[in-house]
């Protein structure tokens, strides 16, 4: 089970991990929704689309653009659609 944690709380939890380029790429339902904050961030990366951000809150704590996914990935890509990764000190394991 990989497991995705911040601020002392689990927030996203799975058996079913996709990793591109080191990243483990959680599905959307095993990631908790009540600490996702919508985030005006995007970048583009030239194989895999465009990538929407997310903000981590966790008791009263913020971090800011914590997590990623691409809503629509190239077809190079397209395993990691639905899928949500983290960073910023976002411990996975």
């Amino acid at each position: 089970m990989t497991t995705a944690t911040w601020n002392g709380l689990v927030v996203a939890e799975s058996d079913d991990i996709v990793t591109v380029e080191g990243n483990a790429y959680f599905p959307r339902d095993a990631v908790r929704e009540d600490v996702l904050r919508p985030s005006e961030t995007h970048t583009v990366c030239p194989w895999k689309g465009t990538a929407s951000y997310l903000t981590l809150e966790v008791d009263g704590q913020r971090n800011r653009d914590a997590a990623w996914y691409y809503p629509e990935p190239k077809d190079a890509a397209r395993e990691i659609a639905g899928r949500v990764a983290f960073w910023k000190g976002v411990e996975v394991r």
